[in-house]
């Protein structure tokens, strides 16, 4: 069975963000698959052609890097993987300019990180440049510089990077192509009666934990994972986008998502009223697991009440963090609330958790704030209550 959509949010869809992932675009010895790609690429330019605009976020670089060098070992350093992704990123592009050119289209390389969607003139400068060359209709490709990254600037795969792109650029729909029909009720590798989950109405932390429970090393060519697909879909669809997981090998796949009859999944969008400034700190990537814990108290205060988060209803401070920075706020079972700019750094917020704001200036010797998180710095999340 298939979601049938009608009306098909996707075919009404203005822009699309359509990332297509490593499994998909190569072959089982590894090298890039072609014919797939061509699919791909003679499905974009229809959209094109239709006065649509399709953003597409590739995987594949060190995956083109080594079959170009015939590099077959699975552990690599990350030198050399992004010796790989160098030499992978041109032959990719050529592939893909030389697929778009007979459909009179031209293509223009994006390469970001986590820092670029993250610093708001950075973030401002990359959204320039894809209203630009869509202007001009041309294809944005874009996929992580990985040839320079390093953990804390790095997405973690690009799932993520799409979901964001999708958001940062006020898109409707955000299709995820991978090498599976979609999110199924259990690991249909090891169990022929799993059945297809067609459609998941909220991708609360609980919903996404029931389908993936315990997240498995990636392939040789990717970095994902359904467990990275689920929370990119999530991120979209909290701020308003619809989202779809489906098998990018399988021909005509974008025509039939836009038909609104497919083999996948659907994820509806939620209904999104909070401000750009909002979104700007939810969907900001927020590094090296830093969380604040909050008590049941500041709970209540924060999702009911709409207050600041005082530093007396701080029970645990997670990662290393400055002033200034977006922190993740998850409650004593560990559900996500939302995320905060920071007044105070995780070493002072360590001192002063648990204690009254009139008490911080005898701790740090100053209070240069009573709130931890004001609440003009503060986002939360649409489904926190029911995570």
């Amino acid at each position: 069975m298939s979601p049938r959509l009608d009306p098909s949010p996707f075919g009404k869809a203005k822009t699309l963000v359509v990332k297509v992932g490593s499994a998909v675009l190569t072959r089982r010895d590894g090298d890039l698959d072609l014919d797939v790609m061509r699919e791909i690429v003679d499905q974009s330019a229809e959209l094109m052609h239709s006065g649509r605009n399709v953003i597409l976020v590739t995987s594949g670089a060190v995956a083109a890097g080594r079959a170009a060098l015939d590099v077959r070992r699975r552990q690599l350093t990350i030198a050399q993987k992004q010796a790989l992704a160098a030499v992978g990123q041109s032959r990719l592009m050529s592939i893909y300019s030389d697929l778009f050119a007979p459909h009179g289209l031209f293509v223009g390389q994006m390469l970001l990180t986590a820092g670029d969607m993250e610093d708001r003139r950075r973030y401002v400068n990359a959204r320039y440049t894809m209203e630009e060359l869509l202007r001009r209709r041309c294809v944005p490709i874009i996929n992580e510089n990985d040839t320079v990254t390093v953990d804390e600037l790095k997405f973690g795969d690009n799932d993520g990077l799409a979901a964001r792109v999708a958001v940062k650029m006020q898109a409707t729909a955000l299709i995820l192509l991978s090498d599976v029909d979609g999110v199924f009720d259990s690991n249909p590798k090891e169990n022929p009666d799993a059945r297809l989950v067609e459609v998941i109405e909220r991708l609360t932390p609980a919903v996404i934990e029931q389908y993936c429970p315990a997240a498995k090393p990636g392939s040789l060519v990717g970095s994902g994972g359904m467990l990275s697909k689920l929370r990119a879909a999530r991120l979209a669809t909290s701020a308003g986008v619809h989202g779809a997981i489906a098998n990018g090998k399988h021909k005509g796949i974008l025509r039939e998502i836009l038909e609104g009859n497919f083999r996948g999944t659907y994820f509806p969008a939620a209904p999104c009223h909070r401000s750009q400034r909002s979104e700007w700190i939810l969907h900001g990537r927020v590094a090296g697991g830093r969380q604040i814990v909050v008590d049941d108290g500041a709970r209540e205060a924060l999702v009911r009440k709409h207050k600041s988060l005082l530093p007396a209803g701080i029970v645990r401070v997670i990662g290393s963090f400055q002033e200034g920075d977006i922190v993740d706020i998850v409650d004593l079972r560990g559900h996500a609330l939302g995320r905060g700019i920071v007044n105070y750094s995780s070493a002072e917020l360590d001192l002063i958790k648990g204690h009254k704001s009139d008490e911080i200036a005898s701790i740090l010797g100053a209070k240069p704030y009573d709130e931890a998180i004001h609440r003009d710095n503060l986002a939360l999340w649409d489904d926190s209550l029911s995570a």
